[in-house]
């Protein structure tokens, strides 16, 4: 197959094409700074350029989204923003614009995250951003077939522990090795509107 992955360079990115490129697979790879193809995913017209640039796809597969974290009382209405635009409507955008450009048996696979469904301080901004996204997998997947879509919902990885493990006090962290398996999960099995939880 051929897989646009967005967030090729970062660490759960890095994981999931070592991954996918182990099992055969093409991997294209997008980042904001660098990459097979670079691309502001925040950006509608920018994801409008990368489809043109990538060409026919099997699928798309998302391992980045930025988020602000910060205890309520401290958000900012440009935080919230910032979060939702840049983990649930960049996703949202890349399955629209990339609907032409999947096989019609290809797949989409986002991310979300656990703080989906186990709420930790200060991440209420990612938290809803991260339910958006599962709601819009489960919303896609009634219109979409035979395109699928899922998405998968880590923990804290352990390589990212030095970054974000002062937020995830007394979750147990997972290498992004075994992240990256539901990734070949969703990319390469038959199921659509999933999240795969990986706790």
């Amino acid at each position: 197959m051929r897989i646009l992955l967005v967030g090729a360079g970062g660490t759960l990115g890095s994981a999931v094409r070592k991954a996918l490129s182990g099992r055969g697979h093409e991997v294209v790879g997008v980042g904001r700074t660098g990459g097979d193809v670079v691309c502001d995913v925040t950006d509608p017209e920018a994801v409008a350029r990368m489809y043109a640039q990538a060409g026919p796809l099997d699928a798309v597969a998302v391992a980045a989204g930025a988020a602000v974290f910060k205890p309520l009382a401290e958000l900012t209405a440009d935080d919230v923003a910032a979060t939702v635009r840049g983990k649930a409507l960049a996703q949202v955008e890349l399955v629209r614009q990339g609907i032409p450009y999947v096989a019609a048996s290809g797949s989409f696979t986002l991310v979300s995250g656990i703080i989906a469904e186990e709420p930790i301080a200060a991440g209420a901004a990612a938290s809803a951003a991260n339910g958006a996204v599962e709601a819009f997998v489960r919303a896609a997947a009634v219109e979409l077939p035979p395109q699928r879509i899922n998405a998968v919902s880590p923990t804290v990885a352990e390589e990212s522990l030095p970054s974000y493990g002062p937020f995830f006090a007394g979750m147990e962290p997972v290498p992004a090795a075994r992240v990256a398996t539901a990734y070949v999960r969703s990319v390469e099995g038959a199921q659509t509107g999933r999240v795969y939880r990986v706790h």
